[in-house]
């Protein structure tokens, strides 16, 4: 079926409807990706919904599967999405009840609306965010380089597709199937998406907000109904909780929940927990206090696996400083976590010719919990580990380190891992940042931050904690040259070997708010 849009546009969507007479409340999906894929790596099929008594809408985007016009990203979407909810409150099969859901695009193009009149009644927004530098591309002035290579490559194929390009859709495959696109994926998108939206994001300076866009749902829309999902392995975390933030500044009551989640892995799903939202507010049904607890923020614990009710704008604010003698690269536990002193310089040399590897976390293509025992041996990473707990620890926040750094180039990166060493002596990594620096400012000692991802974890009695701080963080970032330059990809002969001293006399890891910590 086809709604044709204020300038003509036909906009293509399939219907799932139940069986006998309607009308129904219906839930609606608007994704670039073809209608029928209708997100089931993430969700269930839309049948499932149907047969609970639901009519469900997967449409097209503009410029996308189907539909026609050209696609222009995000947008294109407000006027869309207003014009597409009024269409279905005027179709017969429609009881004048509409949710929304999806996640990533899907999960941003619920919330964008030109409209206060057309809002959907209930939003299941998941795994988004309304800042294109800050949620989508970016953190710590680094952009988010095979992430968004893997995405804005994947746009581009789809776009070759529709124009019935094979040469080009089988070039892209053959390079993501390779892993080659991590060097060579620019050049790919300029040739066969030179307008796309994540070319555009890579072409811009992601230290500097100048020209990247920040959307604003309509203000009625926070007082709508909210249930927020986000991953701890996820890279749009920061803006789910920019939402949530955003929704209670405006005087709503979002629900939350985070889970040990990657972006495509999210461990037996939200099904359940979707329908029973929209139950209640699509079919005034409520459900089990089970499926839906009167507890607005449930987050899962990284460690266990425990659901537990807690509030992001929460903390649980511990503080160490970091010690060193000066080995801290060379072995792993001469560098120490303390809750009571902190001191002492480590040398560190980022060697182009062999970067650290990222691994893992929110920003990896192998996105999740991993043991990273091998790169803490590298004598490019120094180590600071903490004793053995003597009781169990709860971390619930966002891990920030603080220290003086000064490098003998115009350009370095500062590349932070927080992770639990376990008796066994593996070492599974919890969480991961990135800050980069550039600029005459990098050759003088100064105060320097980075800001991890956000974390929930419950630690045992004889654990340890340790923090690793390396100058690289290959592919998940684009490798620092050093020069001072934006950094555009893989190492060429143009990158220089940087020395950078950390001073540790001040310096901390610490436990901020993950709501507020900014």
């Amino acid at each position: 079926m086809k709604l044709i849009a204020a300038d003509g546009v036909a906009l293509h969507a399939r219907l799932w409807q139940p069986d006998g007479r309607g009308p129904w409340p219906v839930l609606l999906m608007r994704q670039p990706y073809g209608s029928r894929i209708a997100s089931t790596v993430t969700y269930a099929h839309p049948r499932w919904y149907v047969a609970q008594g639901y009519a469900v809408v997967v449409q097209d985007v503009r410029g996308r599967g189907d539909s026609g016009g050209a696609f222009a990203g995000f947008r294109q979407e407000p006027a869309d999405t207003a014009s597409t909810i009024a269409w279905l409150r005027s179709q017969s099969w429609c009881n004048g009840r509409v949710g929304t859901y999806g996640f990533s695009y899907q999960g941003l193009s619920q919330l964008l609306n030109t409209s206060g009149e057309h809002l959907p009644d209930a939003l299941v927004p998941a795994m988004a965010g309304v800042d294109e530098r800050l949620h989508w591309a970016s953190e710590g002035g680094c952009h988010w380089w095979a992430l968004s290579l893997a995405w804005g490559l994947q746009l581009a194929a789809q776009r070759c597709r529709r124009a019935h390009d094979q040469v080009g859709w089988q070039a892209i495959r053959a390079s993501l199937a390779s892993g080659a696109f991590v060097t060579e994926g620019l050049d790919l998108m300029r040739r066969w998406d030179p307008d796309g939206m994540v070319l555009g994001w890579l072409d811009r300076d992601p230290a500097d907000p100048v020209g990247w866009l920040v959307h604003e749902p309509p203000q009625a829309l926070w007082q709508k109904p909210l249930l927020l999902i986000g991953g701890w392995h996820d890279p749009h975390l920061r803006g789910v909780l920019d939402l949530w933030r955003r929704a209670v500044a405006a005087g709503g009551h979002p629900l939350l929940r985070i889970g040990a989640w990657s972006h495509l892995n999210w461990q037996g799903g939200i099904d359940r927990l979707q329908l029973a939202f929209f139950d209640r507010h699509l079919r005034m049904r409520e459900p089990p206090e089970a499926l839906l607890s009167p507890q607005p923020s449930w987050l899962q614990d990284l460690e266990q696996g425990l659901w537990l009710p807690r509030l992001p704008g929460q903390g649980s604010g511990q503080s160490w400083g970091l010690r060193s003698g000066g080995l801290a690269a060379v072995d792993p536990l001469e560098g120490e976590l303390s809750s009571t002193a902190a001191g002492g310089t480590v040398t560190l040399v980022h060697d182009p010719w062999r970067p650290l590897p990222g691994r893992g976390g929110h920003l990896g293509l192998d996105a999740g919990a991993v043991d990273r025992a091998d790169l803490d041996q590298r004598c490019d990473v120094a180590c600071f580990t903490s004793a053995p707990l003597q009781a169990p620890l709860e971390l619930l926040g966002q891990p920030q380190v603080g220290l003086i750094a000064q490098a003998d180039q115009p350009g370095f990166d500062l590349c932070a891992a927080l992770s639990l060493l376990r008796p066994d002596g593996q070492v599974s990594q919890l969480s991961t940042g990135v800050a980069r620096h550039r600029g005459a400012a990098c050759e003088a000692p100064q105060q320097r931050c980075i800001e991890l991802q956000p974390l929930f974890a419950q630690l045992r009695r004889g654990d340890r904690l340790r923090l690793s701080i390396a100058l690289a963080a290959w592919p998940q970032i684009a490798v620092n040259p050093g020069d001072g330059t934006l950094p555009r990809g893989a190492v060429n002969t143009g990158h220089r070997e940087i020395t950078v001293e950390l001073g540790l006399d001040q310096a901390s890891l610490s436990i901020q708010p993950m709501v507020g910590a900014n």
